[in-house]
């Protein structure tokens, strides 16, 4: 089973941002982003599939957020720019290995995750 761990989260002003990185143990098939607030349900946020790099976003982000990856380093990158404080949560990078069919993004197609990295955002 692969797993991943975020890094790069932080305190920020609105308008600022962040690069947020993923270290996967392994490759998978589909690596994706989302975020949760204290109590509440995980958030799709961006997605990216391993071969071709074809990437998927929340409407609530597209324009905004870019999801990246490194091939050679297992490593997936969610670049925030223009940060706005309801993008204030806790972020955690996921990776899907049952064998989902693209576009994923939904929680359940996702089996490993980081323990997250907390990225607030004042006005």
């Amino acid at each position: 089973q692969v797993q991943v761990a975020e890094s790069g989260g932080g305190s920020v002003r609105s308008g600022d941002s962040l690069r947020l990185s993923c270290v996967a143990s392994g490759r998978s098939d589909f690596m994706g982003w989302f975020r949760r607030d204290p109590g509440k349900e995980h958030e799709f946020v961006a997605a990216l599939r391993w071969t071709g790099g074809e990437a998927l976003y929340a409407d609530s982000v597209k324009g905004r957020f870019t999801i990246s990856r490194d091939a050679a380093k297992n490593t997936v990158q969610l670049q925030m720019n223009g940060l706005k404080p309801e993008d204030t949560a806790v972020y955690f990078c996921a990776a899907s290995e049952y064998g989902w069919a693209w576009p994923t993004r939904n929680s359940y197609e996702y089996t490993s995750w980081g323990p997250g990295t907390q990225v607030t955002v004042s006005s």
